[in-house]
């Protein structure tokens, strides 16, 4: 546990390490992070979920830190919440001091893949109250080795990713048969980062979590820049840092957020949307479904719709083997083999299709799911509840 500082003859608690991860969407965050989580090295570890959308589903894949899960809801952690991460972590800190919660040693927050870092570091660089009760430990990016080059070319927030990092981690690179396509895609991480290592998706706990002090210096211009010309949010209610809690805020397991915050931005985001172009919206099914049914509907998906697909994930319940979730995950048409898990993460057993998409309405996809489900165009039962978050 971090021992105790010493300022102005009071004594205050070290500042608690905290690790960014992040990577643009199917990089392998949630994987990593539960290879991560095994490591006894990491043991009392609280780690902050963010996303984006309407139902959350990453946040029940990370294993083994339930007690310790905190899930930012509501949008991208860069765009729409930002003031959120500023009300959890103080809410955090507020339990912890309070005995509310056990203490822990370090936190990790697992962004969405859509997230521009600029924002959060500024938040955790610069926040006058969380600076001094955390110290931003690093900022480990994921890219996958598959897509990378093409997610680099289409996505400024990959490429902001991969600025902002101190370690980047390739994943998926036992996939990429060219070894020629594999050196390009280093030699663009180098020019986008120079003088930073790339570390394998096996990088141990400590190479990551724990590896010193992040030293923004040391980080290109650009990214500098960006921090300059960024602001934190101008929060509409008051911060307190005394030993009372905030109302209006769930405190045990996730948070949901009812007020308004300010986020600094002069205009309001919509939380499923991180531009006017990507969406993110979820399909339901309380039947079960023939995988036949399911492979059928992504084939026709992928091939009416192709490279808009940003991101496919989500949990099905065959007609086969109804009692053992079906784990679906596809990255920019790539389907990746489907995992049939031991049990259901929670009581809920309904099917749950998230998908993150470029420049497709939602009402599109809907209807083909209806129509290979056998329902009327009237019925559309598979309409997401509220008040949950979307896993990016």
């Amino acid at each position: 546990m971090p021992t105790s500082q010493t300022t102005g003859g009071a004594a205050r608690p070290a500042p608690i390490p905290l690790t960014l991860l992040t990577g643009f969407l199917g990089a392998g965050k949630t994987t990593l992070l539960n290879r991560l989580l095994k490591d006894p090295a990491l043991a009392d570890t609280v780690v902050i979920v963010n996303e984006f959308g309407e139902v959350g589903l990453d946040h029940l894949l990370v294993e083994g830190v339930a007690e310790n899960m905190v899930l930012l809801e509501s949008g991208c952690l860069c765009c729409t919440i930002r003031d959120d991460l500023i009300v959890t972590l103080e809410d955090l800190l507020r339990r912890r001091d309070n005995d509310r919660i056990g203490p822990f040693k370090r936190v990790v927050i697992e962004t969405t893949g859509l997230a521009d870092p600029a924002p959060i570091l500024n938040v955790l660089i610069n926040h006058p109250y969380l600076a001094m009760r955390f110290r931003l430990d690093g900022v480990v990016t994921l890219v996958d080795a598959v897509n990378g080059m093409a997610t680099l070319d289409a996505h400024e927030e990959a490429r902001r990713q991969v600025v902002a990092a101190d370690r980047i981690v390739l994943t998926k690179t036992d996939l990429v048969a060219d070894p020629a396509a594999l050196a390009r895609l280093r030699l663009r991480l180098a020019e986008l980062n120079p003088g930073l290592a790339l570390l394998g998706p096996q990088a141990a706990a400590q190479s990551l979590i724990s590896a010193g002090l992040y030293d923004l210096s040391r980080r290109p211009a650009e990214l500098r820049q960006w921090l300059a010309q960024d602001s934190l949010p101008d929060a509409r209610h008051d911060h307190a840092h005394g030993g009372h809690d905030h109302h209006g805020h769930d405190h045990h397991g996730h948070h949901h957020h009812g007020h308004d915050h300010g986020h600094g931005h002069g205009h309001r985001h919509d939380v499923n949307r991180h531009d006017d172009a990507i969406r993110a919206f979820v399909l339901t099914a309380d039947a079960p479904i023939p995988q036949a049914t399911f492979d059928l509907f992504w084939t026709l998906l992928r091939s009416v719709h192709g490279p808009r697909l940003l991101r496919l994930k989500g949990l099905v319940q065959t007609a086969e083997e109804p009692d053992r979730p079906l784990l679906v995950h596809a990255v920019q048409q790539i389907l990746h083999p489907p995992v049939l898990l031991d049990a259901w993460p929670d009581g809920d057993r309904r099917s749950r299709l998230v998908l993150i998409v470029k420049d497709i309405e939602e009402d599109m996809v809907q209807q083909l799911w209806d129509a290979f489900l056998g329902k009327g165009s009237g019925e559309k039962t598979g309409r997401p509840r509220q008040g949950v978050a979307v896993s990016a």
